[in-house]
């Protein structure tokens, strides 16, 4: 039996299926989100852009926010820990016509962004993240930019702050908001606590709760909805290399039975694609050595060989990812043990904060220092 289906609203746009590609790293990029896009609907993210950057126009970051001549609505990601920066950054991207959609990332547990008070740390200092949320959204007020929310469970166990988060954050007119059912201290590690979506859900009403962790296939997105009551999912790790599994999702949602997983020939073809597309946007060089991150992620549990599997992890042109794709056999079939948990899992640790960074809560003074100039990290 299938949950009833959601209907998600972000501000004016239809997300159907209500599927949200999740902004990571060095992944999401123009590319990549093309990819994700020929398999199904939903709304995907662009890599994190750190709000300073894009205030000041720095080059990197203004090439990081390209988007497909086809993507609509637009999503950007933005990282900051000033209210008047964000709110800077989002009056450019509106008067710019940059995005059509402003997500704020308040989920980061690196250690180079906690340390200085943004990330999953933010969310502590109540007032200095409702002033955040308010800026943003008074910002993008005139052009209808909706702004989202997204958020951990907290710092850690002792300290948890989603169910204030999403109150501040529905109450200071945010879209939406999204849940990664994680504390920092677990980053990547363990099992994420859905439970903690179901809290959420009751205790914001007023717009849309996302809810995002351990969703490596499709019927865990409808197990999600089933079990939270969440309007939507948030898919980060569970699509890398695996880009079809926003066919299989829009096929869940829909009711319709899950699509066949793919051969090995059809995935050699997915991941010829997305080469063509990285060098599209990055040229061949770069577009080549860029895919190599993604190598590991498509062949996971395919029986291809360790020799073979390293020279895709050293693949430097075109010509030479033909070669290797031609010696892999298509008829192979989707290896079971493909499936699961893939990216980066890592080992829970203590959450690095600025000195005195618990001692008051409703202390609203931005960290000294704390504004990064790099974006996507």
């Amino acid at each position: 039996m299938h949950p009833e289906r959601p209907s998600l609203r972000i501000g004016p746009y239809a997300v159907d299926p209500p599927v949200v590609l999740a902004p990571m790293a060095g992944i999401t990029n123009v590319a990549f989100r093309r990819l994700c896009r020929e398999y199904g609907a939903g709304l995907y993210v662009c890599e994190m852009i750190t709000s300073r950057a894009l205030v000041e126009r720095d080059p990197a970051t203004m090439r990081m926010i390209t988007f497909d001549p086809g993507e609509y609505p637009r999503s950007m990601q933005l990282y900051g820990v000033d209210p008047a920066t964000m709110g800077e950054a989002v009056r450019m991207i509106a008067a710019e016509g940059l995005a059509d959609h402003v997500d704020t990332n308040f989920g980061c547990p690196v250690p180079k962004v906690t340390r200085r008070g943004g990330g999953a740390a933010l969310p502590y200092k109540r007032r200095l993240f409702a002033q955040i949320v308010r800026a943003m959204v008074r910002a993008a007020e005139p052009a209808g930019i909706p702004v989202t929310v997204k958020f951990r469970i907290g710092i850690d166990g002792d300290h948890t702050t989603y169910l204030d988060a999403g109150r501040i954050a529905e109450a200071e007119g945010a879209a939406a908001v999204a849940l990664h059912a994680r504390t920092a201290a677990q980053r990547y590690s363990g099992e994420a606590d859905w439970s903690a979506i179901a809290r959420l859900r009751e205790a914001v009403t007023g717009i849309p709760v996302l809810g995002n962790g351990d969703i490596f296939a499709a019927a865990d997105a409808l197990k999600m909805v089933e079990q939270t009551g969440c309007d939507g999912v948030v898919v980060g790790r569970g699509c890398l290399g695996r880009p079809w599994l926003f066919r299989d999702l829009q096929a869940a949602f829909a009711g319709q039975p899950a699509p066949e997983p793919p051969l090995l020939g059809e995935v050699s073809r997915v991941l010829r694609r997305h080469a063509e597309l990285l060098s599209e946007h990055l040229g061949e060089h770069r577009g080549v050595r860029d895919l190599r991150k993604h190598m590991a992620w498509y062949l996971r549990g395919f029986p291809v060989g360790s020799e073979l599997r390293q020279r895709f992890g050293l693949v430097a042109s075109l010509a030479e990812l033909d070669d290797l794709l031609a010696r892999l056999d298509p008829d192979v079939p989707f290896p079971a043990d493909a499936e699961g948990p893939r990216g980066r899992q890592g080992s829970p640790g203590r959450v690095v904060l600025p000195e005195g960074w618990l001692a008051d809560p409703e202390d609203a003074t931005v960290p000294a220092g704390a504004e990064l100039m790099h974006s996507g990290g």
